[in-house]
């Protein structure tokens, strides 16, 4: 038995993934880890993460160049969630979300819909190849 075992995974064997900046406190995103990429991720450093719309691995920032450092995990009471802390690493300023932002929860709910509250800080066209 590992400390893998110790782990609820979900009946397709994920894991949802909580990524907090470590400095800021800041909710970056949330992804999903399969067992090998929980494993890669505690080898390596740096978040990685399975992707369900690829059907594979994903190194974040391997398109981008905005990694994660990996500062500390943790599992919670029911070990079925994963807290990342995380350094964002890469080009400044700290982008973690695909769509230029810093972080993925960008869209407040006021007034019966959606508003985007966070400025995109780089163009998605000049992030990825």
């Amino acid at each position: 038995m590992t400390w893998l075992d110790d782990i609820r995974w979900d009946r397709d064997g994920l894991l949802p993934v909580i990524a907090q900046e470590a400095a800021s406190g800041d909710v970056l995103m949330f992804a999903w880890m399969n067992r090998e990429a929980l494993a890669r991720t505690a080898e390596l450093g740096e978040a990685v993460y399975w992707s369900r719309s690829r059907g594979r691995l994903w190194h974040k920032g391997e398109e981008s160049g905005h990694t994660q450092k990996v500062r500390d995990m943790r599992l919670d009471c029911d070990n079925d969630v994963l807290l990342l802390k995380v350094e964002q690493l890469g080009h400044e300023p700290s982008i973690a979300c695909h769509t230029g932002r810093h972080s993925c929860f960008y869209q407040r709910y006021e007034a019966g819909a959606w508003h985007a509250v966070e400025p995109v800080l780089k163009d998605p066209e000049h992030i990825y190849k």
